[in-house]
């Protein structure tokens, strides 16, 4: 190929746009990324067997792609540690290939702002000759080599189904409301080979949070973890943020997530807590007297609108015993539909319903769908006249006095329990069950809603562990 006769070919203005991208490209300051010790702190060093004198800021190795056959690198750090520059370094060595590559952020803003545009991202952490075309309105860069990638918003996790692609970096997943039906969609999608032997890889950076997606990817065997704290990139950050932001989190619970990067279990003030949800052994087979279907609807049924309530309880008239979840996001038909067939399964005595929560709208609405069943089904109303914290302090005491059973672990009901903290808003599913419970409770002994302190000790049934 004649390069220098097909440049007399182009246009004036292509011509300059080449000149300009040229230019741009030998006075963008750039220093590697990756020396040659897998074991590094990152801080200026000498030659290294490669003869560079690493006389700079560089990879720490939590910032590297750990060893082993993993499917997700999980990046688990405190904020500024340096996650974000950890991602774009790793996307930019995956570019010299050409793969296809999902780029996926909380928001679409997200995409551009942090992981193309920001001051770590891709754009600003491109070797020489190895700059990317930026498309923003496609959220697509293509690198010289023929790589290609494609932003996404964990907002619109079906923008995801049908796409195919070899690897992927995500951005704060923990932080997705949708992360889950985003993971689904994404694993679906990393079905692009590039040789017998390739393995797709993720990599996926976060600040952590006690999500039931967090939890379960640290448990995934396929998971590779590396962390890091703030103080781990103390160097690189503002001085005011070193003396007044982090002086005013260190030693607290919010500190530990957001500046160390743990991932904690129970949560500073919560009414719950983590030991006290206890499993009913599996040869155990309580005879129960009574059992509810709670719904607890969302006020609208959109993708981002909070699922709808509906846990499944019942009662021996000693203990309390949750039987199952069903909460999720339903358009009111869906959600009244869902309860119905749940109050079939378990054969229960009514459906538990608040009814203050936009008047008579939850009767209205399961009233729709027995009426087209033509069967007669029970609804009892809840009216929720004392506040959330309130209501949800006597369930909570139950559970600490060992007096609720779960019949089987359910993360994501468990996950608001112990991450509920009064003041806030109350969850879908929590609030569901406190509905349930108490319903049961006022037929079983009404002083143990009106006065936790009148509940007696009572032989506890057999536990199992989760």
């Amino acid at each position: 190929m004649n390069f220098a006769e097909d440049w007399k070919k182009w246009t004036p203005a292509a011509q300059e746009k080449a000149l300009e991208r040229l230019r741009e490209e030998n006075e963008r300051p750039w220093k590697p990324f990756y020396c040659p010790r897998r074991i590094c702190d990152g801080r200026p060093h000498g030659p290294s067997r490669d003869g560079v004198p690493w006389d700079f800021e560089h990879a720490r190795t939590d910032q590297r792609p750990p060893p082993g056959d993993w499917l997700t690198w999980l990046m688990l750090a405190g904020r500024g540690a340096g996650k974000t520059r950890g991602g774009s370094e790793w996307t930019h060595r995956l570019a010299r290939k050409p793969v296809r590559i999902a780029l996926i952020s909380p928001t679409g803003p997200d995409i551009r702002d942090t992981q193309v545009e920001g001051e770590s991202g891709i754009l600003a952490t491109a070797p020489p000759g190895m700059l990317p075309e930026w498309e923003p309105s496609k959220r697509k860069l293509t690198w010289p080599t023929g790589a290609v990638a494609y932003g996404y918003s964990g907002e619109e996790p079906d923008r995801l189904r049908g796409k195919q692609f070899h690897y992927a970096w995500t951005d704060e997943p923990a932080h997705m409301p949708l992360i889950q039906e985003v993971w689904d969609n994404l694993l679906f999608g990393l079905r692009l080979k590039l040789g017998p032997n390739f393995r797709p890889r993720i990599c996926a950076t976060t600040t952590p949070l006690p999500v039931p997606w967090n939890k379960n990817m640290v448990k995934d065997p396929t998971t590779a973890i590396t962390t890091a704290s703030t103080y781990d990139n103390i160097h690189n950050l503002a001085s005011t943020f070193r003396d007044i932001i982090l002086g005013r989190y260190e030693g607290t619970r919010k500190g530990k997530q957001e500046i160390y990067g743990e991932l904690l279990e129970d949560v500073e003030g919560a009414l719950w807590q983590h030991d006290w949800i206890q499993y009913l052994a599996p040869d155990v087979d309580p005879e129960l007297t009574r059992i509810g279907v709670s719904i607890d609807p969302a006020g609208t049924a959109r993708k981002t609108s909070d699922d709808t309530g509906i846990v499944v309880v019942g009662t021996d008239n000693t203990d309390f015993f949750v039987m199952a979840d069903y909460s999720g996001k339903y358009s009111p038909s869906g959600w009244a539909k869902r309860a119905i067939a749940a109050y079939h399964e378990f054969s229960a005595d009514y459906i538990i319903a608040e009814k203050n929560y936009g008047g008579d709208m939850v009767r209205a609405v399961l009233q729709n769908e027995i009426d087209k069943g033509e069967e007669q089904i029970r609804v009892v109303d809840v009216t929720s006249r004392r506040g959330k914290a309130l209501r949800a302090d006597p369930v909570a005491t139950l559970y600490e006095k060992g007096r609720v059973w779960h019949v089987n672990p359910l993360d994501d009901l468990e996950t608001q329990l112990t991450s509920w903290v009064p003041g806030d808003d109350s969850p879908d599913r929590l609030d569901a069950l406190v509905h349930g419970i108490s319903n049961l409770a006022v037929s079983v002994a009404p002083t143990v809603v009106a006065d936790p302190t009148t509940l007696s000790n009572v032989t506890p049934l057999r536990r199992r562990s989760a």
